[in-house]
């Protein structure tokens, strides 16, 4: 079973890589790869928590090695489809989050006060939302005054296209499309304002 190993080069200095890798690793269907992997090792350790808490690592990939651009095709709570082309000429920022998810809380204010700084810049913002309903999903956006639309994306569709990137359970996970809707950085776990801020930077520079 293959791995998912970053190229050295496509970690900045500002990247922070755990000493355990495997936190990193593709987990999603491939059961032989995920049974030491550190996320998985959290989902089956019964602490009643629902999520698996990604560690805060900071990955960026350098333009030469990014991958295909996402084919991404879903539906926000408020009934737009949005799909790949949406995404062209515009960085974008897309956030796996739910409710319950106590980091997803936590780092909410700094989301949207992100979005407010960059909208001028064409920067666009989106939640990913994986388990919630319309009701529960805006009563967050309320609590939390948040103005970006989300994905209803209980059927994974949007989880899907990027797999491989984002370990399923592994919530929150924020990723940094670059304008050709490619994966430029992406964060496990809570984000750091100043980090995220930096991540958008880089990409809007490009």
């Amino acid at each position: 079973m293959t791995r998912n190993k970053e190229n050295p080069a496509a970690v900045s200095r500002r990247s922070v890589l755990t000493a355990g890798g495997a936190a990193l690793a593709v987990v999603l269907g491939l059961s032989g790869c995920a049974q030491d992997d550190a996320l998985a090792k959290q989902a089956r350790a019964g602490d009643n928590k629902n999520y698996v808490a990604g560690d805060g690592s900071v990955t960026e990939f350098a333009v030469a090695d990014r991958k295909s651009p996402v084919d991404i095709k879903g539906t926000l709570f408020e009934g737009t489809t949005v799909s790949a082309a949406d995404f062209l000429g515009k960085v974008t920022v897309l956030n796996f989050w739910f409710a319950a998810c106590a980091p997803c809380r936590v780092e909410a204010p700094s989301l949207q006060a992100l979005n407010e700084e960059f909208q001028s810049q064409g920067v666009q913002f989106f939640g990913v939302n994986l388990r919630d309903e319309k009701a529960t999903a805006d009563a967050f956006d309320k609590t939390f005054n948040i103005t970006y639309p989300s994905f209803d994306d209980k059927d994974g569709a949007v989880l899907l296209a990027v797999s491989g990137l984002v370990p399923p359970g592994a919530v929150p996970t924020t990723l940094v499309l670059d304008k050709q809707g490619r994966v430029a950085s992406r964060v496990l776990g809570e984000i750091q304002k100043g980090t995220l801020r930096a991540l958008i930077t880089a990409a809007v520079a490009e």
